[in-house]
């Protein structure tokens, strides 16, 4: 292939004169032209290796890998890595400052924790940070998002903290924008598309038949299972879904060593339910609007989607049961994983699933290009990772047995061929790094890995959520939103609105009590001027509110310093210590503010003129969480059931405290209009979500269990065992 290839490049470029859109420009900027650079740099490195091979010796398969890069050839018809050329150009001076900013960052830190770290106890620690190249490895990853080593130094831990916490946030801007405008670029292509061609557009159908048709028995069946109908109906197949639910958790705590057994009963009774169920769609299948009007209905019923889910849950548990000594019998552990796909049946009632052909369809043009960049890197980079690593032996992993090593192994056990390089890369393609002893070589391809190809390769997914918000919010049909109103706005903020420009309630006690709640309220929240639209404090009310600020700060750090050890143990855990009396002032204080609040609440616009309200908005539950733990532990130690460690537990919970500064600085209270505004879209991704992680949790659990790569033998053990006598690996 590679003399093809040879012998095509050199047709091309012959040929070049004839080539309309380079005459007259030279050959240079046509052997420098996209396709031909592509072409350049799959067969030149394979010649290289050919000529080494043939006087020095050694093996091909180096140059062979580049041979891969032809793929980007298919471009042609996609457009996919030409278009970097345009983001490129759109965003060059802010990728210019930032890609700057960015390797000031990466230089910087990396020289701290070389400081940090060179002399670490710990050898594998101080072997990454030998020197200031070697940190960079590691500190590129750290600024990435991930984090493979953990037994840092304090002031290793500090400013990892802290890179954590700002610095990825500028080093990834780089990297955010070439993925966002990769993706903002196929989009805009895309939506030329579907406005040229109008056809294609993606009617949305509900999945919920309107009407059944049919009569008699098949009707009667068809409404019940479906909960049409009547009260029975409906409790029918409610109590469906709670069996599912049901039955899923069951079987995940089976697999769990020691509890096989558990609630075993409960698949006898599930298995009768799901094959009355079953035998009743059969029956009602005919009145199914899926199935009426066609012919061979029922045939079509059993070979559908959630019939086949349905059988899958059910029969091997009777084949199983009238063939005790089978093969199916004797692999019943596997087969009772099948149960998870009950799960899917949920898909009815939040529907999920069914809407990902919907997606597909609406996403098609940009899922069909970024796919194809994705892939395409995925292959280009696996190929040379395995290039980078097949030859790597210089630090010693752990016990590879599933790749034939068990002792003294390295990378080069992992990328012993393209096949192993293909799955890790696509790991780090994801951004995740759970193995980093790669030498040089190696790390520059992941150094590309890290800036290029992780924004690339996650289009996909950004891409398919989008569209599952599209589709979800079509299928609500939600109106749009006015100039009064705001996404995620519900009960409360329509209430809320109602409530402009109308006085506070009188109080029932008295114009007194109605005098002291304005008062309270205007101590704990203040006076909005009615001309500058600020908030106006008295003394008394800023000294207060700087009191519970430092005093919220103080019940942080208190929750810290006795966590540890040697702090802990100086102050003891007898009742009356330093800590114990600290807290009881803080509980003091934050019930009373509470008690405050809850009777100014008549007067708050906020608390929709109600201490009810309030008591469940998000500052209400704040604070009920920040005291109720104390009187909790208070009981329980009276009453003689909890010790001084156990009451810790308790005051772990102080931790809350730190959302009280959510009156200081908003932030949290913001995510209750982001939640109430896409949940739809959160009920319908969070099914799937969680069929996703059930599932894939069971298929590692059946491929997974006995693999020796997870394996651990004491010493008595052998790694390999001989004749009759098994091993650690074996």
């Amino acid at each position: 292939s590679a003399a093809v290839f040879t012998v095509e490049y050199l047709l091309f470029m012959y040929s070049a004169g004839e080539n309309p859109k380079f005459r007259g420009r030279g050959l240079l900027v046509y052997t420098t032209s996209f396709y031909r650079a592509v072409d350049l740099v799959s067969i030149l490195p394979y010649w290289l290796t050919f000529l080494s091979w043939l006087f020095v010796g050694g093996s091909l398969t180096p140059g062979s890998v580049f041979l891969l890069f032809r793929l980007m050839r298919f471009e042609k018809y996609t457009k996919a890595f030409t278009s970097f050329d345009d983001v490129l150009r759109d965003n060059l001076d802010v990728l210019a400052m930032t890609g700057f900013s960015a390797l000031l960052l990466w230089i910087f830190f990396s020289s701290l924790l070389y400081l940090t770290e060179r002399d670490s106890l710990d050898q594998d620690m101080a072997n990454y940070y030998k020197s200031v190249p070697h940190s960079m490895w590691i500190t590129l990853l750290n600024l990435s998002g991930e984090c493979p080593l953990a037994h840092y130094s304090g002031f290793g831990k500090i400013i990892v903290g802290f890179i954590g916490v700002f610095a990825t946030a500028i080093f990834g801007v780089p990297i955010g924008l070439l993925g966002a405008g990769f993706e903002e670029l196929v989009t805009e292509e895309d939506d030329d598309d579907e406005n040229d061609e109008s056809s294609d557009e993606v009617n949305v159908v509900s999945s919920t038949p309107s009407s059944a048709t049919g009569a008699g028995l098949q009707t009667s069946c068809y409404q019940f299972v479906n909960g049409i109908g009547s009260k029975s109906a409906t409790r029918f197949e409610l109590s469906i879904y709670a069996l599912i639910v049901a039955t899923v958790i069951i079987g995940v705590v089976q697999t769990v060593p020691g509890y096989e057994s558990f609630f075993s009963w409960l698949e006898w009774v599930a298995v009768g339910v799901f094959t009355i169920e079953y035998v009743l769609r059969f029956i009602g299948c005919g009145a199914d609007p899926e199935f009426s009007g066609l012919s061979f209905k029922r045939i079509r019923y059993i070979l559908s989607f959630y019939s086949i889910i349905d059988l899958l849950a059910i029969v091997p548990f009777y084949i199983a049961l009238a063939t005790p000594t089978s093969w199916v019998d004797r692999h019943d552990e596997y087969f009772r994983m099948l149960r998870l796909l009950r799960l899917l049946k949920l898909d009815k009632y939040i529907p999920s699933i069914t809407l990902v052909d919907d997606v597909v369809r609406l996403k098609r043009n940009v899922l069909t290009v970024s796919c194809f960049a994705a892939l395409t890197l995925w292959v280009i980079f696996a190929g040379l990772m395995y290039i980078a690593e097949f030859q790597d032996n210089s630090m010693e992993i752990d016990p590879l047995p599933l790749y034939g090593c068990v002792d003294g192994c390295t990378m080069s056990d992992r990328f012993s061929d393209y096949f192993n390089s293909f799955p890790l890369t696509g790991i780090h393609l994801t951004g995740d790094f759970p193995m980093v002893e790669y030498r040089g070589m190696g790390r520059v391809v992941l150094f590309f890995i890290v800036i290029a190809a992780v924004g690339v390769t996650s289009i996909p997914s950004g891409v398919i959520a989008s569209g599952f918000a599209e589709i979800v919010q079509s299928k609500t049909k939600k109106g749009p939103i006015t100039k009064d109103s705001a996404a995620g706005d519900d009960w409360f903020d329509i209430k809320y609105r109602e409530l402009e420009g109308q006085s506070p309630p009188s109080s029932s006690f008295g114009p007194t009590v109605d005098i002291l709640q304005f008062a309270v309220k205007r101590y704990l929240d203040g006076a909005v001027d009615e001309c500058t639209g600020t908030t106006v404090r008295t003394p008394i009310s800023i000294i207060g509110r700087l009191f519970f600020m430092l005093l919220i700060v103080s019940n942080i750090v208190a929750v810290v310093l006795e966590s540890i050890p040697k702090i802990d143990k100086y102050v003891g855990n007898e009742p009356g210590n330093m800590f114990d009396v600290f807290e009881k002032w803080s509980v003091l204080f934050f019930t009373i503010d509470y008690a405050l609040r809850l009777f100014s609440a008549k007067k708050s616009r906020e608390a929709l003129f109600s201490p009810w309200v309030y008591a469940f908005t998000f500052f209400g539950i704040v604070d009920i969480l920040s005291i109720l733990p104390w009187y909790v532990q208070w009981v329980l130690s009276k009453s003689g059931n909890i010790n001084g460690d156990e009451a810790k537990v308790f005051r772990i919970f102080r931790i809350f405290r730190v959302l009280q500064l959510e009156d200081f600085v908003v932030a949290f209270s913001k995510l209750d209009n982001v939640f109430r505004a896409s949940k739809d879209v959160l009920k319908a991704t969070g099914l799937m979500a969680v069929v996703i992680w059930v599932g894939s949790s069971a298929l590692f659990f059946i491929f997974e269990q006995n693999n020796p790569n997870f394996r651990s033998c004491d010493a008595s053990v052998p790694l390999t065992g001989t004749l009759g006598t098994p091993g650690c690996y074996d």
